[in-house]
């Protein structure tokens, strides 16, 4: 109980700080956004959360508008990705919007991704439903798995066969070892991780750690 009361606190509080010091940054994507592809700025996704409830996620929006209605994918459309749309998902400002998510807290700062409705298949069953005990986050193990690795691979099939497996582990490795020190843990990953992107290189080392983790737990 403690835990889960310091958490929310700090996210609250982080939330409205991070909205506040990262606000030249919105403006940045904002105005980027409307230059590259005129259109609505934010992209609201519908994701299943904590207990499996849905509620709507907010990100800026990198695709170009769609002009028909097409099937969710763990892969984004890469042909539909616009210029400064790749440069705002490879430094992560397209996930700022989210801190408004954890502002009304249907999200955390750490802890496993939320679920598209059409995957839920996918992450939430068997051992795998123990993500859905605590709150689902901006960041965590795997959402960095993904952010290092999973991001270079553009091929639906190739993703499902050499990604999914590990990121879904890593989701219930989360619940295993979620804790206050966990939590800053990864949020200093994280940071680590968008500096070495923003610099071209790949936090092997995390990655590494990352894939042990989920080696370990894959048995239970």
């Amino acid at each position: 109980m403690f835990y889960k009361v310091i958490k929310r606190i700090f996210d609250f509080i982080c939330a409205l700080i991070g909205i506040i010091g990262t606000s030249p940054l919105w403006i940045v994507g904002i105005i980027g956004i409307l230059i590259s592809d005129w259109g609505p700025i934010f992209y609201t996704a519908h994701r299943i959360g904590k207990n499996n409830k849905p509620f709507r996620m907010y990100k800026f929006r990198s695709m170009r508008v769609a002009k028909a209605a097409t099937e969710a994918s763990l892969r984004p459309d890469e042909d539909r990705i616009f210029p400064f749309g790749y440069f705002i998902r490879k430094v992560k400002i397209d996930e700022l919007p989210q801190l408004l998510n954890i502002l009304n807290g249907t999200m955390s700062i750490i802890g496993p991704r939320p679920v598209a409705q059409d995957q839920f298949d996918m992450f939430r069953y068997g051992k795998w439903n123990e993500a859905a005990k605590v709150p689902v986050g901006l960041s965590g193990p795997a959402a960095l798995y993904d952010f290092i690795y999973g991001d270079q691979i553009t091929d639906e099939k190739e993703y499902m066969v050499k990604v999914y497996p590990t990121r879904r582990e890593l989701e219930y490795t989360y619940v295993q070892k979620a804790g206050i020190f966990y939590d800053l843990k990864m949020i200093v990953y994280t940071v680590i991780c968008i500096l070495y992107a923003v610099y071209g290189k790949e936090c092997t080392w995390i990655l590494n750690e990352f894939v042990e983790d989920a080696k370990k737990t894959m048995n239970k």
